[in-house]
């Protein structure tokens, strides 16, 4: 993760987001806002002319990518130990394609075998300037034993 540090890693495939993707996701999260899920209703009183998709159902999509970019070997054991600093810059239509980048912010030596490893996450939109997500993937790592 050393090696990392400050490049740029990607851009990832990219991933279309459907109207089913948001559904699910409005399903699962109980977060069923109209401007998500009712797509009559988006055409006409939607400033984007269509549903959009979650600002958390892009967060989610983070993992995903991050498989796709970052290869973790080396560890006995990486957790999720949280977030710093989530935005959500431009929304994401329906069947708009999104692909990620990642950059390792930091990597901290915690003590116990244990590194903290910073990375920011942009996940953009085809054809759009600004990025629909950033945000800082904070994960805590455990070198093998011995």
């Amino acid at each position: 993760m050393q090696a990392l540090l400050g490049k740029e890693i990607g851009p990832s495939e990219w991933r279309t987001v459907s109207q089913g993707d948001i559904d699910a996701f409005a399903e699962l999260s109980g977060d069923d806002q109209w401007i998500h899920v009712d797509v009559e209703r988006a055409k006409s009183e939607s400033p984007y002319g269509t549903t959009i998709a979650h600002g958390n159902l892009t967060l989610a999509m983070v993992d995903g990518f991050r498989k796709e970019l970052i290869s973790s070997t080396g560890f006995a054991l990486g957790v999720n130990y949280g977030w710093n600093k989530i935005r959500f810059p431009a929304p994401v239509p329906v069947d708009s394609k999104v692909r990620a980048r990642a950059e390792v912010a930091s990597v901290e030596d915690k003590g116990d075998n244990w590194h903290q490893v910073v990375t920011r996450f942009t996940l953009e939109v085809e054809g759009n300037e600004k990025p629909c997500f950033v945000g800082d993937s904070v994960t805590r790592v455990m070198a093998p034993a011995g």
